[in-house]
């Protein structure tokens, strides 16, 4: 549950009402990007992608000069490292969280008490990572149907894509993460609108939650590792019938 949640959380108005949490997120992922390929967009196609994000997301200029400035040394900056951490929730949901720290014990100590508040366990690294694949994906808005999914597909599929999909009025391109900036740059060369374009995880398959006590919890846990403040991405392997995941959605 990658895209879905990020549109669960827009009905539910957490994407504006944590703006300050959004541009300390955006800001991390700068600053170590510019830590690991210099602070040049041009010959960084991490720290661009993270610029263009975070333009999108309405940071200021001045927050992303800050950032890429403590990224290259230029200021003083906490060190992050970058974490990930594994669980279950309830009914056994493969959970996997992303996170950018400067403590790496209080870190896990909010996820732990996050997951055994949900009836869920925090288990060893490896425990469900096997479940997930790290892939690119590319997304263009298409609501108004200007682009004909074959002609993208020829598009991006001589660009290294491996496959395209429809959902909710967008096209999904998906490709090997390190085919993404040939796939990004062969549809800019094309004048192809790109509302995002990131490296995530996808789940190999999904879990279809129905009871609702269930869905219910399962919500409320990502809610809660997403607000933790050393938390980058939640990434899960449960789906929720349309129904119910309006419901929660507008809870």
């Amino acid at each position: 549950m990658g895209r879905k949640w990020e549109n669960i959380k827009r009905t539910k108005g957490k994407l504006d009402s944590a703006r300050s949490s959004v541009y300390v997120r955006l800001s991390r992922e700068i600053m170590v990007a510019a830590r690991q390929g210099g602070g040049d967009p041009g010959g960084n196609f991490r720290l661009r992608q993270a610029i263009d994000q975070a333009k999108v997301s309405g940071v200021p200029k001045d927050i992303i000069a800050r950032a890429i400035r403590k990224g290259t040394g230029e200021e003083t900056s906490e060190t992050l490292d970058e974490v990930t951490y594994e669980g279950y929730g309830p009914s056994g949901v493969a959970i996997v969280i992303e996170a950018m720290t400067d403590n790496r014990n209080r870190t896990a100590a909010d996820i732990r008490s996050a997951f055994t508040k949900a009836g869920g366990n925090m288990g060893e690294s490896g425990c469900v990572g096997w479940m997930f694949r790290r892939v690119g994906l590319v997304v263009v808005p298409n609501e108004d149907g200007k682009y004909s999914e074959e002609d993208l597909l020829l598009l991006a599929a001589d660009a290294g894509a491996a496959d395209l999909r429809t959902e909710e009025g967008d096209i999904v391109i998906e490709c090997p993460p390190e085919a993404l900036e040939a796939v990004t740059g062969a549809l800019d060369a094309a004048k192809v609108t790109v509302s995002s374009a990131e490296v995530s995880l996808v789940p190999d398959n999904t879990v279809m939650i129905e009871d609702r006590d269930v869905a219910k919890k399962l919500v409320k846990l990502m809610d809660t590792l997403d607000d933790l403040g050393d938390v980058q991405n939640v990434t899960a392997n449960f789906d929720l019938p349309e129904a119910l995941m309006e419901e929660l959605a507008h809870a």
